[in-house]
C-alpha cells in the first residue's frame, strides 16, 4: 500500500468514526430535547379567563345573548357551539380585520385564544383544580358610569310577538328637556328584551312623534331614516358587549330643548309575546364641546343587484378638498354585503387601508372609532368597494330563490353607505366640506330619479322624485314637466304641488305657483314646509302680511325650522319691524351656529338696533364660516368705519 494509499485509508477510517460520534451525539440530543407532553387544557386554568372576560359580558342574566356563560356548568352545555362560532370568528362579534390602524374597544380573540378552546373541547372539556379558577365576573348595579343625570324611556311598552322574521321598529322617546344641553355619554338597556342592535337618533322636527302610535302600538315600524337625524357629528348605536358609549374627549353633542329620540331597534323574534321597553341613560354636562366633529356619507343609490349574482361590486370615491383628521367610520349595508374595503389613497401616491371586514354581517354592524385620529391631507382620495352576493349560496339572503334587490329603507333592499366622523383644521374647512357632500347627494339624488323614471315613467312617485331632485340643483326648467306628470299620476299628492310652486317661481310665474301652493296647503295642512313655500310666494306677490301669516304658522308647526325663522326675520326687517326681528334671527343662528348668511343677518338686525359690539361678533364669525362672503365683509368694513372693533 502507497503512502497515499495509507493516508486515504486513515481519513475514510477517520470520517467513519466521526460519522459515528455524530450519531451518537443526535441521538443524545434527540433523547434531551424530546418536549414534554403538553399540559392539559382545564376549564379553571385556561379557559375561564377567556369566557370571563370576552363571553361573559354579553351571556349573563339581563343581557341580550340567549343563554349565561359564567360557570363550568354553563360553558360546557354549549363548549361544542363555542369552538364552532369562536373558529369561525362569528363570537366574539367584531367583524374588521385587524390592520394599521387601531381601533378602540377590539372584541376580537387571539389566535392562541382560540387554539386554547378548540384543544379544551377536542380533549374532553376537564373542568381542572378549583384553585385555578379566576374569580366570577361582576359588574356594576345600575349603570356602568354611575348614577345618571336623566333616564329616559316609551311611557308605555312595545308589545313584541312571534314570528318567524325580524321586526324594525322605532321608538319615540319624549325628553322633555326644558334648556339645550350637552351630551357626554349615553348608556342603553334592552331590559331583557331580544333587540339585536339600536340606533339613537335626534328628531328636532317632530316628525316621528306625528307617527308615534299609528298602528296602535307606541312607535312605527321601519328605518327613521328620513324622519331624524344622527346627533351633530355624532353616531349612537348600541350592539350586544358595546357597553357605555362615550363622546370624544371634549365633543359632547347637543341636545336641544324639545327635541325627540327615536330609538330604530332591530328585534329578533321571540317564542311568545315580550314587551320591550329600552331604557337610555344620558350622562349631561353643560360645558359646551371644544371640537365639534363632522358626519358625512359616501356611498352609491344606484344599487341594482341581479337575482342570482354572487360578487357584485359597488364603488364610491371623493377627494378630500380640505385637510381632516378621519376619528372614525360606520360602514352600512344590510343582508347582501359579503366584504368591505375602504381605503385612503394619499398625495404622495401611498395607499393605506383603512378599513376592511372579510365577512360583513348586519347583525353586528357597529361605528369603528380610531384610536388616534388618522391625518389626512387634501388631495386624499376615499374610496370604498363592497362586494354583495345575491345568490343562494349566501345564507343571510332574505330572498329564496333570490330575486333583483335594488336601493330601499327596508333591510330586505339594500344600501351602500360609509359614514365619516371627520375633525377639520377650521371653520371654513368645515362649511367647504359640508357643503361638498350636500351638492354630492344632490346629484345622487337626481341620477336616482332620472334612472327610475326611465323605467317607470308611470310611476307618480319616482316622478315626484325626480322633479324635486331637480329643484334641488337649481334645474327648475327640468323640473316642471316631471312634477307636472307627477300631479296628472296622483293629484292627491302635496310634495309636488309645493315642489312645483318652487319651480314656477323661479321662472316668474307667480299666480301658477300661488295655486299649487295653496292645493299643497289644503292637501297637508300640517306641512310646515308647504307653508314656509307659500309664505315665500306671498312675500314676493307683495302681501306681507299674509306672508307673515304663513311664516308664523310654518314656526307653530315646528319651532325647530330654521328657515322659516329666517325668512320671518328678513321679511320683518325689511318693514323696519326690527325689534320684532331680532328673536327670530337669533333663533335660527340658535338652530343652524354654522351658517355664515343666518350669522351676517343676525349682525344687520343687532347693528341696526344699536348693538355693535354684538354685531361685530357675529360678523367675525361669518367670517369665519365663509371668509369670502361679500355681506359679511361689507358688515365688517362699516362696523370697522364706525370703530367697532
Amino acid at each position: 500500500m502507497t503512502a497515499a494509499g495509507s493516508l486515504r485509508t486513515v481519513s475514510w477510517l477517520a470520517m467513519a468514526g466521526m460519522v459515528a460520534v455524530l450519531a451518537m451525539l443526535a441521538g443524545c440530543r434527540g433523547r434531551q430535547a424530546a418536549p414534554p407532553a403538553p399540559a392539559p387544557v382545564t376549564f379553571d386554568k385556561d379557559v375561564a379567563p377567556i369566557v370571563f372576560a370576552s363571553c361573559a359580558p354579553c351571556h349573563r342574566p339581563g343581557e341580550v345573548a340567549p343563554f349565561t356563560l359564567l360557570s363550568y356548568a354553563d360553558v360546557v352545555k354549549h363548549a361544542d357551539g363555542i369552538a364552532r362560532m369562536t373558529r369561525r370568528r362569528e363570537m366574539p362579534p367584531w367583524l374588521p380585520e385587524r390592520g394599521e390602524f387601531a381601533i378602540v374597544g377590539e372584541r376580537r380573540l387571539r389566535d392562541d385564544q382560540i387554539d386554547t378552546i378548540q384543544r379544551w373541547v377536542s380533549g374532553g372539556m376537564a373542568e381542572g383544580n378549583a384553585a385555578d379558577l379566576p374569580k366570577p365576573p361582576s359588574w356594576p348595579e345600575g349603570w356602568q358610569l354611575g348614577h345618571p343625570d336623566t333616564v329616559l324611556t316609551v311611557s308605555r311598552p312595545y308589545m313584541l310577538r312571534p314570528g318567524g322574521e325580524d321586526v324594525y321598529r322605532n321608538l319615540v322617546v319624549n325628553t322633555r328637556l326644558t334648556a339645550d344641553t350637552f351630551v357626554r355619554a349615553v348608556e342603553f338597556k334592552t331590559n331583557g328584551a331580544p333587540i339585536h342592535h339600536a340606533v339613537i337618533r335626534v328628531d328636532r322636527a317632530g316628525a316621528a312623534r306625528g307617527r308615534d302610535g299609528e298602528d296602535g302600538q307606541p312607535g312605527f315600524d321601519g328605518m327613521a331614516w328620513q324622519s331624524s337625524q344622527d346627533p351633530e357629528g355624532q353616531f349612537i348605536g348600541w350592539a350586544p358587549g358595546r357597553g357605555p358609549i362615550l363622546s370624544p374627549d371634549g365633543m359632547p353633542w347637543k341636545l336641544d330643548r324639545g327635541a325627540d329620540l327615536v330609538v330604530e331597534l332591530h328585534m329578533l323574534p321571540p317564542k311568545t309575546p315580550h314587551a320591550v321597553q329600552p331604557a337610555i341613560a344620558l350622562y349631561l354636562t353643560d360645558t359646551p364641546p371644544v371640537q365639534t366633529p363632522l358626519t358625512v356619507r359616501m356611498g352609491s343609490r344606484l344599487i341594482d343587484i341581479p337575482a342570482g349574482e354572487p360578487a357584485h361590486v359597488i364603488t364610491d370615491t371623493y377627494e378630500l378638498q380640505v385637510p381632516v383628521d378621519l376619528m372614525s367610520v360606520y360602514p352600512h349595508a344590510h343582508y347582501l354585503a359579503r366584504d368591505m374595503l375602504v381605503t385612503a389613497a394619499f398625495p404622495g401616491g401611498t395607499t393605506k387601508t383603512l378599513l376592511h371586514i372579510p365577512q360583513w354581517s348586519f347583525h353586528w354592524q357597529q361605528d369603528y372609532r380610531y384610536a388616534t385620529p388618522i391625518p389626512l391631507p387634501a388631495g386624499t382620495t376615499l374610496s370604498m368597494r363592497y362586494t354583495y352576493d345575491n345568490s343562494s349560496g349566501n345564507g343571510d339572503n332574505p330572498h329564496t330563490p333570490p330575486v333583483r334587490v335594488r336601493l330601499g329603507p327596508n333591510s330586505t333592499d339594500e344600501m351602500a353607505e360609509l359614514g365619516l366622523q371627520v375633525l377639520t383644521k377650521s371653520l371654513a374647512d368645515a362649511a367647504r366640506i359640508v357643503q361638498s357632500f350636500a351638492d354630492r347627494e344632490a346629484q345622487a339624488n337626481v341620477a336616482l330619479g332620472e334612472l327610475r323614471v326611465k323605467e317607470s315613467p308611470d310611476n307618480a312617485e319616482y316622478q315626484a322624485f325626480l322633479g324635486a331632485s331637480y329643484v334641488d340643483v337649481d334645474r327648475y326648467a327640468d323640473a316642471i314637466p316631471h312634477l307636472e306628470a307627477a300631479i296628472r299620476l296622483d293629484e292627491r299628492a302635496s310634495g309636488p304641488h309645493n315642489d312645483l310652486a318652487t319651480a314656477l317661481m323661479s321662472q316668474g310665474r307667480l299666480a301658477e305657483a300661488l295655486r299649487h301652493l295653496q292645493r299643497a296647503a289644503a292637501l297637508a295642512p300640517r306641512d310646515e314646509h308647504v307653508q314656509f313655500n307659500l309664505g315665500n310666494a306671498l312675500n314676493r306677490a307683495g302681501r306681507p302680511r299674509d306672508a307673515v301669516t304663513a311664516y308664523e304658522r310654518a314656526i307653530a308647526l315646528n319651532p325647530a325650522f330654521p328657515d322659516a325663522h329666517a325668512n320671518l326675520g328678513a321679511l320683518l326687517f325689511a318693514h323696519r319691524q326690527v325689534k320684532e326681528a331680532l328673536p327670530h334671527f337669533a333663533r335660527a343662528v340658535e338652530l343652524q351656529p354654522n351658517s355664515a348668511v343666518l350669522r351676517t343677518n343676525l349682525a344687520s338686525a343687532l347693528a341696526a338696533s344699536g348693538r355693535y359690539d354684538e354685531a361685530m361678533r357675529h360678523v367675525r364669525r361669518a367670517l369665519e364660516l365663509n371668509p369670502e362672503y361679500e355681506p359679511a365683509l361689507d358688515n365688517f368694513r362699516r362696523l370697522q368705519q364706525m370703530g367697532v372693533r
